[in-house]
């Protein structure tokens, strides 16, 4: 009788932990998010959001769904109107070109959060469940930039170079504000330590094309660049440097490993911050900003470990003073003093913040002394063509 009476009062806890929501977590094995990917994980670029998205799911215990080398075509509608039906409440996808087929997504599927990074539509497009996301990453290319113009003193302190001949050489994917304001905060994070600093970028034409980068951090070598950095996802470049023992900084991940005589530094976006906020909101059936800026402060802008085999001696010390004041206003990486457009120092710029087909600059972005970049909206739009920096090409998807 009492094994009975056990059994029954068992069976009514457990009945009423499930009316009243008993399993505290919503999501757990039960939410599925999904993830769509431009390439898999041989681009540095796709590894880093794929390890984000598999620790922010694992901090959450969400079951993910990942698909990736899907094309910015119809192919990420599809793979996103996928992941849909099979019951993801939240997806997200990490290129540039995804934009417009996520979108046609989150209007076909309006009980799905869709976010997208990168983007700029979000802000404007008015979609309760279509999301922007971005990082202030300029500053961890200027932090970058830091270690790369005390590593360029040293080459001429040694008497290596002299400092007209400090010139760098960017590899970079497109012609677009993003890359823009990534070359532009890496360059001027080196002319603050290196005054005699120059750059020249050579343009690949895509995100991904290790040929392309390999050939265009050569080039950039054979010009007398005598340390590379890059925006662009494959090991090209940092090989390409190792190669011919030039100083290099990569992005979005430590090549210390393949490249131990030339990897310096490294930066890159954290996305975990991001995706844990986004699935819990997701979860909770909570509002999700529909246009959201990760900082340093949120953890979202980060540098790899420095090789100190091949930095500059102090750059380690370097690098926190300079962060510390970058977190405390004293230091803004766009500050109008520390450069000139065509001989001229700016005091008023419109930029294309409310994209339209036409590009139609529509926002003030600077006051204070400085350019405001992604406070008005998370992707970058600083796209001015500072001096000192020489473009040997361009390139436009």
């Amino acid at each position: 009788m009492k094994k009975l009476l056990a059994l029954a009062l068992a069976a009514l806890l457990l009945f009423s932990l499930a009316a009243c929501g008993g399993n505290t977590d919503k999501g757990g094995s039960d939410f599925k998010a999904g993830f769509i990917f431009l390439h898999d994980e041989n681009s540095t670029y796709d590894l880093n959001f794929i390890n984000a998205a598999k620790q922010a799911c694992k901090n959450l215990g969400v079951t993910p769904i990942i698909k990736t080398n899907i094309d910015e075509s119809n192919d990420c509608y599809e793979a996103a109107a996928d992941l849909a039906d099979q019951g993801c409440g939240f997806v997200f996808a990490d290129s540039f070109g995804h934009e417009d087929f996520m979108i046609k997504a989150a209007e076909q599927f309006p009980e799905v959060q869709f976010a997208h990074a990168t983007g700029t539509q979000a802000h404007t497009k008015g979609l309760a469940n279509f999301h922007n996301a971005f990082a202030s990453i300029y500053e961890g290319r200027y932090l970058a930039g830091v270690a790369a113009g005390m590593k360029l003193n040293e080459m001429i302190e040694s008497g290596k170079i002299t400092p007209e001949e400090a010139k760098i050489g960017y590899v970079g994917a497109f012609t677009y504000a993003e890359v823009i304001s990534g070359y532009t905060s890496f360059y001027l994070g080196a002319k603050s330590q290196c005054p005699s600093a120059t750059m020249e970028v050579q343009f690949t034409g895509s995100w991904y094309d290790e040929t392309a980068e390999k050939e265009a951090a050569t080039l950039l070598i054979n010009d007398k660049c005598v340390l590379i950095s890059q925006h662009a996802d494959s090991m090209g470049a940092p090989t390409a440097c190792e190669n011919a023992g030039v100083p290099d900084v990569s992005y979005n991940g430590s090549t210390k490993e393949a490249c131990p005589n030339t990897f310096i530094v490294s930066s890159r976006i954290d996305w975990t911050p991001y995706l844990e906020y986004a699935i819990k909101a997701a979860m909770n059936g909570e509002e999700i900003d529909a246009d959201w800026t990760g900082t340093l402060e949120t953890g979202s802008v980060a540098l790899t470990e420095i090789n100190t085999a091949v930095a500059a001696p102090g750059t380690v010390e370097k690098i926190e003073e300079v962060k510390a004041g970058l977190a405390d206003g004293s230091i803004k990486v766009f500050d109008t003093a520390a450069f000139t457009v065509g001989g001229e120092t700016l005091t008023s710029y419109l930029a294309d913040v409310d994209s339209d087909a036409a590009y139609t600059p529509d926002t003030e972005v600077i006051a204070d002394g400085y350019f405001h970049e992604s406070e008005h909206r998370s992707a970058p739009y600083f796209d001015l063509r500072i001096d000192g920096i020489t473009l040997l090409n361009e390139k436009f998807g």
